[in-house]
């Protein structure tokens, strides 16, 4: 039995986003054969856990260094490494958990930043990768497009060499792939949450989901523009959006767009619903079971191309059939395997007739559905996180560890960019310069009085 520290930082609680429902199901997994902490950076809410709960803010390092003296071994997601210097040098078996890629997430969540905000936000996410990827001891992904992407900048940081190849040239045992999974057990459906609840959505209707956020990579325009669209002719069309508060996340100019256009189209309230906040884990269940069809929709850029869209998890789980547009691993999934409908980005005539489908045509329904349950059970959780648990049982150091960690020759940024006074400051003038004074005093705030 391993000691195990398990870091995210998402909001650890009730209304949990995807790095905290990984992170979390993570920790269930490894509980069941190790002793586990699970540590979130920003906010803990009182839960029950089969492992132990902590919340540490990045400054708070004593804290923190008692965990890593503790622990065998370290699983974290995110900026960690960066917030706590301890993790550069640790003599601990380090697992980084790579299914996000950050910096090509950041090109789009920036964009509507000032330019040098935005290029501060890409080279920063960049250099915490880059730092990741050089001193880490696995590495695990969300799927094979990922893992071949990954391989690349492991090269181009000396990290594949003689000593990780020698005895295993595949390099499984230094990048695997982990995807995000699903519960074995389904949902229930225990109270009516949307049709004959939310006036306007009938008993009867036919209701498209939406699960998770609205974020600048995502197109939920085309989308209501699609549903505007078909309503003309089928008005039992509705399309209702689950969250657009992310737990953890800054709204975006997506979300009052959205609204816009709906309101402008005169389908806000009759045939499209935003959720304006966001739903509890345990309660989307509900919302799911109600639906007919699950949506998702994006843009055609390099984020697309090796995202993971983890509300495609809940789609499998529900048994829904699914419109999604192409470019992402799980489109050719769809396509494959004959889970929905998969159409060209932006294409909103081909939405609208993509959603007729899986909304009106009850043989293509029935047989997506029959697909769904098939294909499922390869994303349990159970076989999702397997290469973790399997690594978990004897964890060691990369093959190319020296006794230290080291950034050897890997180009990882200019210099190093610690969390605490001097990044503060170094932020602070940044965002005074670039953003303004009331951006900058809302910045500051926030930082110094955490949301409970």
């Amino acid at each position: 039995m391993s000691k195990v520290l398990i870091i995210t930082g998402d909001p650890i609680g009730a209304r949990m986003a995807g790095p905290a429902i990984r992170s979390w199901n993570m920790a269930t997994a490894l509980a069941r054969e190790n002793e586990v902490t699970l540590v979130t950076t920003t906010n803990l809410e009182r839960v029950d856990a089969p492992f132990g709960l902590r919340r540490i803010r990045p400054g708070e390092n004593a804290e923190f260094n008692e965990l890593e003296r503790w622990a065998d071994m370290i699983v974290f997601q995110g900026h960690a490494m960066n917030q706590f210097e301890v993790l550069k040098t640790t003599s601990k078996v380090v697992v980084v958990d790579i299914y996000d890629p950050m910096h090509l997430e950041m090109l789009e969540q920036g964009r509507e930043l000032a330019r040098a905000t935005w290029e501060l936000r890409v080279s920063t996410a960049t250099h915490v990768l880059n730092e990741q990827l050089a001193l880490g001891d696995f590495f695990l992904c969300a799927s094979e497009r990922q893992r071949l992407f990954y391989l690349g900048q492991l090269a181009a940081l000396g990290r594949i060499n003689p000593a990780t190849y020698e005895s295993d040239p595949h390099l499984r045992g230094l990048l695997d792939v982990a995807p995000f999974g699903l519960d074995a057990t389904p949902p229930k459906h225990e109270r009516a949450v949307l049709k004959g609840v939310i006036p306007g959505i009938g008993a009867d209707d036919k209701l498209l989901i939406w699960g998770g956020g609205l974020y600048n990579w995502f197109d939920p325009k085309s989308l209501i523009s699609a549903v505007a669209a078909l309503a003309q002719t089928e008005p039992r069309v509705k399309l209702y959006f689950l969250g657009t508060r992310h737990p953890g996340v800054e709204e975006m100019g997506i979300v009052r767009e959205s609204f816009e256009l709906a309101r402008e189209l005169g389908v806000l309230g009759s045939n499209v619903f935003f959720n304006e906040d966001w739903v509890d884990y345990a309660e989307r269940q509900n919302y799911l079971t109600e639906a007919d069809a699950g949506v998702s929709t994006h843009m055609s850029h390099v984020e697309t191309t090796f995202s993971f869209r983890t509300r495609i998890l809940d789609y499998l789980w529900a048994g829904l059939p699914m419109v999604v547009t192409e470019g992402d691993s799980f489109a050719e999934l769809v396509a494959d395997e004959g889970l929905g409908v998969v159409v060209p980005a932006q294409d909103v005539c081909a939405l609208r007739d993509a959603l007729a489908r899986v909304l009106f045509d009850d043989e293509f329904a029935t047989e997506a559905r029959e697909n769904v349950r098939r294909v499922r059970e390869q994303y349990f959780w159970d076989r999702t996180l397997e290469p973790l648990v399997r690594f978990a049982r004897e964890p060691r150091h990369a093959a190319d560890f020296t006794g230290q960690r080291t950034l050897g020759n890997a180009a990882v940024g200019s210099g190093r960019k610690p969390y605490g006074l001097r990044h503060d400051v170094r932020m602070a003038w940044h965002h005074l310069r670039h953003s303004g004074l009331r951006t900058t005093f809302t910045k500051l705030r926030n930082r110094l009085i955490p949301k409970r």
